[in-house]
């Protein structure tokens, strides 16, 4: 049977101790160090040699690139061409949709009244209205409908405004058959508007195409 005796004092089972844990510190701390410096080593290299050589490579690439589309023949007409067809949604946006015209005539011209010519400017926003009716009252009764015209967008909720302002009875004819006349006005631009959906609220106290169940006529040849 073998007894082991501890005959090393206190104080020096402490150093021995102490100095058992200075070395595991001394082994860790040399161990984060040399990671660090590892690590700040890999950096470097992806910085100055790797991302500079990535970087070299795609400035080659986009030389490359370029001479081979500034070799291709007729690259400008290509170019033009292309941008003329990215422009045509929104040109086509942007046109009016002149197809409404007939429908709002059947809501705006009074059932008596008849046009020979219709002159439309989209450019400065105009119409000219050319046309004879039996009445001088059907001529006024027109032009007020034309005033006090309204127009709103279905899918909103925007308060109404005025369709036409500006309205002028420009000439009046009287003859034999009936009268003549020419009536010019500002129209608001939006009432084309393709994106929106126009609704007309005309006067209630003027009889239109659209409320008679068989109107008459609404063009005539000139002349007649």
């Amino acid at each position: 049977m073998i007894i082991q005796l501890n005959l090393l004092p206190d104080i020096k089972l402490d150093y021995i101790k102490t100095r058992r844990t200075k070395r595991m510190v001394t082994l860790i701390a040399t161990g984060v160090a040399a990671v660090s410096l590892g690590l700040l080593i890999l950096l470097f290299v992806v910085v100055n040699v790797l991302q500079k050589q990535h970087i070299s490579n795609l400035t080659d690439d986009i030389k490359a690139d370029s001479a081979k589309l500034e070799s291709t023949p007729d690259l400008n007409k290509i170019l033009t061409i292309q941008n003329q067809l990215n422009a045509l949604p929104q040109l086509h946006n942007t046109k009016p949709q002149t197809t409404r015209l007939f429908a709002y005539l059947k809501q705006l011209v009074p059932n008596d009244v008849t046009i020979s010519q219709l002159d439309l400017d989209y450019g400065t926003g105009t119409m000219i209205f050319t046309g004879s009716t039996e009445n001088i009252e059907d001529i006024n009764r027109f032009a007020d409908t034309l005033k006090f015209t309204t127009y709103r967008n279905a899918a909103t909720a925007d308060a109404p405004a005025k369709a036409f302002t500006s309205v002028v009875l420009t000439s009046f004819a009287r003859n034999d058959e009936g009268s003549n006349y020419q009536i010019t006005a500002k129209f608001d631009p939006a009432i084309f508007d393709t994106t929106k959906q126009i609704e007309f609220i005309v006067p209630k106290t003027v009889t239109t195409r659209s409320q008679t169940e068989k109107p008459a006529a609404l063009f005539e040849q000139e002349g007649n």
